[in-house]
């Protein structure tokens, strides 16, 4: 048998074990993506083979943090792509003001920055006072994070450029609070946001949202987890609300694909089909 092989069998192991033991499911991530991830792992932590790190991730929580960190996708900044949130703003804002209340669900929101950008958004549009924004992700140490939303000062210039060519349209520094080499979000950004435990592997429906946004994320799931994940937004989303997933991933090729019409190709926003009323508020036959 070749050593890649035996490294295959050791990464199924691995994975099993975590999520046998804990309940991270990480089974059916794209496999490059967690072969690549996993052997970082084991560099950063000196083991010479994937089945090396078995006991301390059965025993030991303090190296299990290490696990989940080293295979949870952080990558992110605010405003990032800022065609993305023009489109937002252009497209599905005006729909969404039709609404007395609105629920969005942030999936995959990482540490927070994009979470926070949907709410400046939405404060800019005269939306935030009546929308509740739900945003999770699986990873507590990456969580907890997001809720502090303090971010490096040095990150403030890219953070800026993004949101101007985003559409903002005040003084972006007025968001945050200075402190020494961080910036914190302002309070009142943060006080419609809920953030929560929630593993799109293994948890289930968040119910009635107008907005769902998960970008960067079913990139590393593989055709099964995504099918999953679909029907699970699916699920959540009232008719004529609007799953955005940016432009790496596609509802083209799964089953739920039928119940959708595309409002932007480029950054694959979809809305969900309803009833004729809905219809004709998006212009589109009913």
């Amino acid at each position: 048998m070749e050593d890649h092989e035996i490294e295959h069998i050791e990464i199924d192991l691995f994975l099993e074990g975590v999520f046998r033991r804990y309940g991270y499911d990480f089974r059916n991530y794209a496999r490059a993506s967690v072969q690549r991830r996993i052997r970082r792992l084991m560099e950063m932590t000196g083991h010479k083979s994937v089945v090396a790190m078995l006991p301390p991730m059965l025993h030991d929580r303090a190296f299990l943090s290490q696990v989940v960190d080293a295979l949870s996708i952080n990558v992110t900044e605010m405003f990032r792509d800022p065609q993305f949130f023009l489109a937002l703003r252009q497209t599905v804002i005006p729909y969404l003001k039709t609404y007395p209340f609105i629920k969005v669900w942030h999936a995959g929101c990482a540490s927070g920055e994009e979470v926070y950008s949907l709410a400046i958004l939405f404060k800019e549009e005269g939306l935030y006072d009546r929308t509740t924004f739900f945003a999770t992700d699986f990873n507590a140490t990456t969580l907890e994070k997001a809720k502090a939303g303090i971010y490096q000062l040095c990150s403030m210039r890219a953070f800026t450029d993004n949101y101007q060519a985003g559409g903002g349209r005040e003084a972006f520094s007025d968001y945050f609070l200075a402190d020494y080499d961080s910036v914190i979000i302002q309070n009142s950004l943060k006080k419609n946001i809920t953030f929560a435990l929630h593993n799109l592997a293994t948890d289930g429906v968040f119910g009635e949202m107008h907005l769902i946004l998960c970008r960067n994320v079913l990139i590393y799931f593989d055709r099964r987890l995504q099918a999953r994940v679909f029907k699970l937004f699916d699920d959540s989303l009232i008719h004529g609300g609007v799953l955005a997933l940016g432009s790496k991933e596609s509802l083209q090729f799964d089953e739920v694909a039928e119940r959708y019409d595309m409002i932007d190709a480029k950054w694959r926003l979809y809305k969900k089909l309803g009833h004729t009323a809905v219809n004709m508020l998006w212009g589109s036959p009913s």
